[in-house]
């Protein structure tokens, strides 16, 4: 609220209907990035490659689309992709063992790569007027931006999800204490391969939005992505560690990061600088989390 009061008396156009209208637009690709990645960090690990899975994931669907495939196969193909690529990831973390920095690491260069040789280093346009496809980017639904709505719908059935469900409970359990979750009948492999899909799935998604919007799907989509993803994440509360959190604050943390691009763009701000603010509340909310980790562990001896 600080940062809304703030950016409004800098610049007064901030807080036009318009201008929020465009942040909700701007904030849902974001958001559905971070909706994954709060699962994966609930269970104590990390997705660096959510990024190049957009990219892929997008170049495929435009590819598709380009050929003339119909929009419906074509976007679906496109989701199945990412989640297979999410899919990977969280093979490679429970079955091989390999810890979640590094997996992603490695998969996000791949899926780069990937992107690069399939797109040939060009952007894919000329990609239809399928009203369809354009709806999810630049489509309204009562006047607001359809990412926006396709946004709130996702968070809803997430949060359910997460909150109601035996599935949400043992993704807290296996980020909370996994040799216990096991222990319990838990499989604990099985929840970290179905989370990394989900978080494909999602990253996919937010990439067709990406692409519809921009009406092409460009190689070097999604470049950074990651960082504003775990941002809004840790924003919310989410502890890194594992095991504790909850998705309504990814919203929050979302919608805080999207005020602050926006606020910044409008202020004229140096896009360099904004990359070193948003560094600056990663930091920040880091260092919180772990002051109120201390003080939790100094209450229990």
């Amino acid at each position: 609220m600080v940062i809304i009061i703030v950016i409004s008396i800098m610049n007064p156009s901030f807080l036009t209907f318009s201008n929020i209208l465009n942040v909700l637009r701007q904030v849902s690709i974001n958001a559905l990035i971070a909706f994954g990645m709060t699962f994966v960090i609930l269970t104590g690990g990390i997705d660096l490659s959510v990024g190049s899975t957009l990219a892929f994931s997008s170049a495929v669907t435009a590819s598709l689309l380009a050929s003339g495939v119909d929009p419906f196969i074509a976007v679906s193909i496109g989701l199945i992709v990412g989640t297979l690529l999410g899919a990977f990831n969280g093979l490679i973390i429970s079955k091989g063992k390999v810890a979640p920095f590094i997996a992603t690491l490695a998969t996000m260069t791949i899926y780069r790569g990937l992107t690069l040789m399939y797109t040939e280093g060009r952007p894919i346009t000329g990609l239809g007027d399928s009203t369809f496809f354009e709806m999810m980017g630049r489509g309204y639904f009562l006047g607001i931006p359809f990412p926006a709505v396709t946004m709130m719908i996702s968070f809803t059935i997430l949060y359910i999800i997460l909150k109601k469900t035996t599935f949400g409970r043992r993704v807290y359990a296996v980020g909370g204490n996994e040799e216990a979750a096991i222990l319990s009948g838990i499989k604990a492999d099985r929840i970290k391969i179905y989370v990394y899909s989900l978080t494909g799935f999602l990253s996919a998604l937010a990439g067709l939005i990406l692409t519809s919007r921009l009406n092409s799907a460009q190689p070097t989509a999604g470049a950074m992505y990651e960082l504003d993803a775990i941002a809004a994440v840790v924003l919310g509360g989410t502890s890194l560690t594992g095991g504790r959190g909850w998705i309504i604050g990814t919203l929050i943390g979302a919608l805080i990061i999207g005020v602050l691009n926006n606020g910044l763009n409008l202020l004229g701000v140096s896009s360099f600088f904004q990359q070193v603010v948003k560094g600056g509340v990663i930091l920040l909310a880091v260092l919180m989390d772990r002051k109120k980790m201390l003080k939790k562990g100094e209450r229990k001896k």
